[in-house]
């Protein structure tokens, strides 16, 4: 089941707009098993509340911060967010490089890249459960204005909008990053918060889906915790990065934040 949920995930891969690699297929990347059996993983469902109903303060809450997401189009928080978008690739960890202070990746850091790449698959599916019993539609679906994956809608509109995988990853990877490189943790936690909201940016999901995400990944890092697997992998990433052999981001990391500041 966790494989054929991240494949249908692998089809959001945004472009690589900032790493500017071309996306992987199916075939030349394998996606590998989360830490947490489906039974360990948290109940979304049960852990987090109904999304805004229309009509109410809160969907109206929504509404406004969609509005300001529609409102940087075509600028380079755009692109930021659509790069983002993307998922299940050798060069998706990338994203924290800047925040970290060195090149997270497949060959610059396995290790960390290893721990964030299998963490990925259980925040992800953590949030199913809500998913499937709220299927709420996404903003792009109400308001009728573009997204950053147009290529990909078909698969969205079947794909609940609340809570967003994508901002609980982005949260995970921030809170386990900041526990790996403590002394960058502001950075690293602010950046997993923009890689969520980037879907907001994106169109695709609505602030109090990213918000939700954010709790639903604060409970499955606490899951992730108590696996042995994790624990094993969290020190093996520790002392790669103790070790002082990283190197220097390769993305652009004043024109990210540039674009963050937008």
């Amino acid at each position: 089941m966790k494989h054929l949920w991240a494949v249908g995930l692998l089809a959001l891969a945004g472009a690589a707009v900032w790493a500017e690699q071309p996306l992987p297929t199916p075939e030349t990347f394998r996606i590998p098993p989360g830490y947490l059996e489906q039974a360990d993983l948290p109940d979304s469902a049960a852990l987090i509340p109904a999304p805004p109903v229309s009509g109410s303060a809160a969907q109206a809450r929504d509404d406004a911060a969609s509005r300001n997401g529609q409102a940087l189009h075509g600028s380079a928080r755009w692109d930021l967010a659509t790069a983002d978008a993307e998922l299940f690739s050798p060069h998706d960890t990338e994203a924290l490089s800047c925040a970290a202070g060195f090149a997270i990746g497949p060959d610059s850091a396995p290790a960390t890249n290893r721990l964030l790449t299998r963490a990925m698959i259980d925040l992800a599916l953590s949030t199913s459960g809500a998913k499937k019993k709220y299927q709420r539609a996404r903003p792009f679906m109400e308001n009728g204005a573009p997204n950053c994956t147009p290529a990909h809608e078909a698969y969205l509109r079947k794909d609940g909008s609340y809570p967003s995988g994508h901002s609980a990853i982005g949260y995970g990877w921030g809170l386990i990053m900041a526990e790996l490189v403590p002394a960058r943790a502001t950075e690293l936690v602010a950046r997993g918060r923009a890689f969520g909201d980037s879907r907001r940016v994106c169109n695709v999901h609505w602030l109090s889906d990213i918000e939700e995400g954010r709790v639903v990944a604060s409970a499955t890092v606490a899951k992730l915790h108590a696996a042995a697997s994790f624990q094993k992998d969290l020190q093996a990433a520790r002392d790669e990065i103790a070790a002082g052999k990283l190197v220097a981001p390769k993305r652009d990391c004043a024109k990210e934040a540039a674009a963050l500041a937008l």
